[in-house]
């Protein structure tokens, strides 16, 4: 009885410690020496790819390297898009989602988020010689057609704003570009980093900006569900990033100093 009591004490105790280990994601990184990152890699100022050399450059691409230097481990990038970001995370493709991902509500039934670190309004694009898109207010009138990439938040902002313009979603490898240079659409619709693009590389290009805030979206890190442990290890890299100054430098080096989030 005597032993059988001791047991019973030990296995309480046993219960009412704290758990010490670290999640099994963490884990599984550090055990496998690398952290891998689910990118696009078409996302100027943010993660992109040099279509001649391959080279990798964008605020989410010195960051996440960052990240895998405080975690000890090397980043490997896996090339993902807003329309499978989802499933990229669920099908465990990638450990983390870092390509400036805006905090949408349907984004955020399906997956978690860090505390964000950028945000941005939504911006037309349209041609320096256009006359149908002069000004914001241009934007929804019959005939205008609009354009969207297909996945990104400003299709459902888009499709509930516009009451007499056509919405256009665009899909790959359509590129909302080249269907306004073609004139098959007025103007597109982006955000600020993308719109740096445009503005930094094509003299055709011109910006239409709301008079107001129109939909200023905060952008951060996505995990799946599931590793709240996990969740709190990207969540602090983010605080950390935001105190010591990494983030504002990180943006300077990449033209978004006027998006970034520091607290």
């Amino acid at each position: 009885m005597r032993r059988l009591a001791v047991c019973a004490l030990l296995l309480a105790a046993a219960t009412l410690t704290p758990a010490r280990a670290e999640p099994d994601l963490t884990q599984r990184v550090r055990a496998s020496g690398e952290l891998r990152v689910c990118i696009w890699p078409d996302y100027y100022g943010v993660s992109l790819r040099n279509p001649r050399t391959g080279q990798l450059s964008g605020i989410d691409i010195d960051l996440s390297a960052a990240l895998a230097t405080d975690l000890g481990v090397k980043a490997r990038y896996v090339d993902s898009s807003f329309p499978s970001l989802v499933d990229d995370l669920v099908q465990d493709r990638c450990d983390v989602a870092m390509f400036a991902v805006g905090r949408t509500a349907q984004r955020e039934r399906q997956l978690r988020f860090s505390r964000p670190y950028l945000q941005s309004d939504i911006y037309a694009v349209t041609t320096r010689s256009s006359r149908v898109v002069q000004q914001w207010q241009d934007l929804d009138r019959p005939g205008v057609r609009v354009a969207v990439q297909a996945g990104t938040f400003m299709e459902t902002v888009m499709g509930g704003a516009l009451k007499q313009a056509t919405l256009v979603v665009v899909r790959p490898p359509d590129t909302r570009e080249r269907e306004l240079e073609a004139g098959r659409v007025d103007a597109f619709m982006t955000d600020y980093p993308y719109s740096r693009r445009l503005l930094d590389n094509a003299d055709w290009a011109r910006l239409v900006a709301p008079p107001a805030p129109f939909f200023v979206l905060p952008y951060a890190y996505a995990v799946k569900p599931g590793d709240t442990a996990w969740l709190a290890v990207v969540d602090d890299f983010v605080a950390r990033i935001q105190r010591d100054g990494r983030l504002q430098a990180a943006a300077q080096r990449h033209g978004l100093s006027a998006i970034v989030r520091v607290k």
